[in-house]
């Protein structure tokens, strides 16, 4: 009797969890051509890496940081202005508006950006003198285009009517991401259309804005080294040229003004991480803080769900709760 009792008790299942030696070869070619690639890095002399480190804090060298960091912000603050203006234009029911948006955001995407530079640099010779008054009547007021647009000013006019011209559809593809019912809503309590966009649907856009205008951003950092078609030469990449021209040594300049884009860029994406935290909340795919998953998310969602209240016979809500 006790034999076929222990006949019908299953046997304990000893797992013996999946081997995967792909990942681990894997992960060591990938350590040995990075130990290579350091190497080769470290010791070639040619790169002078006792001259990158003299270079790297000099005083040209972080004047041109500094401006790096001026043009990029400055372009990009006017860029996203004139871009969602823009982008309202192209969601307008106005079609000049709709037109005079398309118009813009054709010419400025459809031309590179160091030939537009380049006619910002010469606009003092084409209209050396700009005026303002009634059309085909008297002049109020005019100003030498020369004093007004100095190299750094036509630089950022330059990078930012170009930027917004991306940043444009980038804003209206974050707009056009808000369902349409909660505008009709808000209209409904009586919201003017500046408050509804203003406070309802550019905050909820922005989970789709930011992760590529962030990305537009890191491009602008880089863009900056084409001002010299203005020409601006005040800005990181022409400052390290200018030294490794005048010391005859190009590559180590070179590796100064890379090691100077590395390091704003990783300081740009790490804004970046923080800005579509900030603005993916309540979103699926996003994990609040302090809940986990698995388990722990279906115990904390059990405990959150709210209790239905009891209702009497005519309808009305009771004082209990079930």
């Amino acid at each position: 009797m006790s034999d076929q009792s222990d006949a019908r008790v299953p046997h304990r299942v000893d797992a013996v969890p999946v081997r995967h030696p792909g990942r681990w070869v894997s992960a060591v070619v990938v350590l040995v051509l990075a130990a290579m690639a350091v190497n080769a890095l470290v010791t070639n002399d040619k790169f002078a890496w006792p001259t990158v480190g003299k270079y790297l804090f000099s005083e040209p060298v972080l004047r041109g940081v500094g401006w790096t960091l001026w043009l990029t912000v400055a372009s990009m603050a006017i860029a996203c202005v004139l871009a969602l203006l823009l982008a309202v234009m192209r969601r307008s029911d106005n079609r000049v508006m709709r037109y005079v948006a398309w118009v813009y955001i054709w010419f400025f995407r459809g031309t590179p950006i160091y030939t537009q530079l380049v006619f910002w640099g010469l606009i003092s010779v084409l209209y050396p003198k700009l005026s303002l008054g009634v059309p085909f009547g008297p002049e109020l007021f005019h100003f030498t285009t020369a004093d007004v647009f100095t190299a750094s000013r036509a630089a950022i006019l330059g990078l930012a009517l170009n930027e917004a011209a991306y940043l444009a559809e980038i804003v209206r593809a974050g707009l056009s991401s808000v369902d349409n019912g909660q505008s009709e809503a808000a209209r409904a309590l009586g919201m003017h259309e500046d408050t509804i966009l203003r406070r309802i649907v550019v905050p909820q856009a922005m989970r789709v804005i930011v992760p590529p205008a962030g990305n537009e951003t890191i491009s602008m950092l880089k863009t900056t080294s084409l001002v010299l078609a203005v020409p601006f030469s005040l800005e990181l990449n022409f400052a390290t040229s200018a030294i490794g021209n005048r010391i005859f040594q190009p590559v180590p300049l070179l590796v100064v003004a890379a090691i100077w884009y590395l390091a704003i860029t990783s300081v740009l994406m790490v804004g970046q991480f923080y800005l579509e935290r900030y603005y993916g909340r309540g979103f699926e795919g996003h994990r609040p803080a302090g809940g986990g998953g698995g388990k722990q998310a279906a115990i904390n969602a059990a405990h959150t769900t709210p209790e239905a209240p009891i209702y009497d016979d005519m309808g009305r809500p009771h004082g209990g709760r079930v």
